[in-house]
């Protein structure tokens, strides 16, 4: 990726871990805190933008294949999954990572595809229950 890319005049273009939709992402800095701006269709997510470092550490710990779990914010995260890390009170944030009160889940299906673009997480893409691991 270049240097430029994940600006919101140069946002990242990402697909999904299955492949079947596309998306789109980029970093706003002026955002306090900083975030993630996630467009999927006309639906714009936010992420609080320390999740990629803090999953990339929670993956490196781990060491191994974790599933991504991806469930709207309305349903229930599988246990053990990234998608339950993302809410979870014991991440670095102690919760959500999105920040968008009724938008805040789909963080297993939308930031492992960006975690790969940069070269942080090696992602499976299967039809589903995918899986990433740290780089």
């Amino acid at each position: 990726m270049n240097n430029v890319a994940g600006t919101k005049v140069d946002p990242w273009v990402l697909k999904t871990p299955s492949g079947t939709s596309e998306y789109t992402m980029y970093k706003d800095e002026s955002h306090d805190p900083p975030i993630l701006v996630c467009t999927v269709g006309k639906t714009v997510l936010h992420y609080d933008l320390r999740c990629i470092n803090d999953l990339h550490e929670m993956l490196k710990k781990d060491g191994d294949w974790i599933e991504l779990g991806s469930a709207d914010e309305q349903k229930p995260a599988k246990e053990g999954t990234v998608e339950a890390w993302g809410r979870s009170s014991d991440n670095p944030v102690g919760g959500w990572y999105g920040l968008k009160k009724g938008l805040r889940g789909r963080f297993g299906m939308y930031l492992p595809p960006l975690m790969e673009a940069l070269g942080l997480a090696e992602v499976e893409h299967n039809a589903k229950n995918n899986r990433m691991r740290a780089k």
